[in-house]
């Protein structure tokens, strides 16, 4: 087989990177691990920044989700017993849009499908190679059969655990990692969102986030100890348990109900540099993860998507080679800040097992002075509809 674009990994930010060469003519080949039914059923993050939705609309797939998105122009954050506002139009005249993951990547697969794109599901051993070299290819297995694919380039878009990040010489990579002493207890349950907004909370007793995927269907997370477990909690337990961390009057409001789905995620940041080696590129979790707490994963993955694309269409349309050279230190660049982002948003709204007193005051002067500080805020909002590419 050939191609002129491999992209390893069917995830949201692999098909994004596909959708948008093909509109530019550039073939592409998909593979991915698992099967399409598995990729859909993943329960992933859902705020997309102002620049994903453009994307998604450049690429012809902001149909349903200009229709079906819901329109944040705020976010909420309470501590000791009360609430403020972010008011995102206000500060910056953008906007989120509350659109699920796996909506973005189901639009992505009808999509590709409509326009002919080749996505091979279920390959194995999947192996990037000669990739220092003019001539790189991917071996894997595919129904039985080892084959061969060769390209221009290659894609990695596999995530945390896929084969791209390592086929990156040990020597030429450097990984940075942070881990935090606890995790995320999320519920998914077909009930109404507590608020039309989200609420982002930090109480003695730990972090609570209240979001939703629509009307009637919310998800609610509550920090935890990394040595729970999803069966350590009863429903009624994580509701009563919520509720002690939101403002009173917000938790007389929640209405409760029988989870769907339910899971803990421990938090990690981390970043790989380079994000190129030879013609292969690192694409979204290949190279970097964030803590969940400023929802950047997906949109950090799409500013990754934005920087290779537009080099690849210079490459082939114009012969220009400036936007892949330079691809690692333009993605590396806007990665950091929103790897500072999701880190100061973790500490401003977490409590770590090591806080002082003193840093207890300290995190509470940081909120107070947030919900009375107009620059504060529109720094906060700037950050979270997302920087500029």
């Amino acid at each position: 087989m050939r191609t002129q674009v491999a992209i390893i990994g069917g995830g949201p930010s692999g098909l994004l990177l596909g959708q948008l060469l093909l509109k530019h003519g550039i073939d592409t080949v998909v593979l991915e691990r698992r099967t399409k039914q598995h990729v859909l059923g993943r329960i992933r993050a859902g705020v997309l920044e102002t620049g994903f939705a453009g994307l998604m609309r450049e690429a012809g797939v902001g149909a349903r989700m200009d229709k079906e998105g819901i329109i944040h122009e705020g976010t909420g954050i309470a501590h000791e017993g009360g609430l403020f506002r972010i008011d995102f139009e206000k500060l910056t005249g953008n906007h989120v849009i509350v659109y699920g993951q796996t909506e973005v990547t189901r639009d992505l697969y009808d999509a590709r499908e409509a326009a002919g794109g080749t996505t091979l599901f279920e390959c194995s051993g999947v192996r990037p190679q000669d990739l220092d070299t003019d001539a790189p290819f991917v071996t894997f297995l595919h129904e039985g059969k080892v084959v061969r694919l060769d390209c221009d380039f290659i894609a990695g878009c596999d995530g945390f655990h896929g084969p791209s990040r390592q086929a990156i010489p040990e020597e030429v990579r450097t990984e940075y990692e942070k881990t935090y002493p606890f995790g995320w207890l999320g519920i998914l349950s077909e009930t109404p969102p507590v608020e039309d907004e989200l609420i982002y909370a930090n109480s003695d007793r730990g972090f609570a986030l209240c979001s939703m995927r629509n009307a009637n269907l919310s998800r609610y997370y509550i920090q935890c100890a990394l040595s729970d477990r999803p069966e350590d909690w009863e429903d009624e337990a994580f509701w009563t348990e919520l509720k002690r961390r939101l403002p009173e009057d917000t938790a007389e409001k929640l209405v409760t109900g029988p989870s769907i789905e339910k899971s803990i995620a421990p938090l990690l940041s981390f970043v790989c540099e380079p994000m190129r080696w030879g013609r292969m590129f690192l694409c979204g979790d290949a190279a970097h993860i964030v803590p969940p707490t400023g929802a950047k994963g997906l949109n950090t993955a799409a500013s990754d998507v934005h920087y290779l694309y537009h080099g690849m269409v210079a490459h082939y349309q114009d012969g220009e080679s400036e936007g892949l050279d330079r691809y690692s230190e333009t993605a590396l660049e806007r990665i950091w800040k929103t790897q500072r982002f999701s880190w100061s948003m973790t500490n401003l709204l977490h409590r770590f097992p090591e806080q002082s007193e003193f840093d207890l005051h300290v995190q509470a002067a940081e909120l107070a002075f947030l919900s009375e500080n107009e620059a504060a805020q529109r720094a906060l909002a700037e950050n979270y509809v997302g920087l500029p590419y």
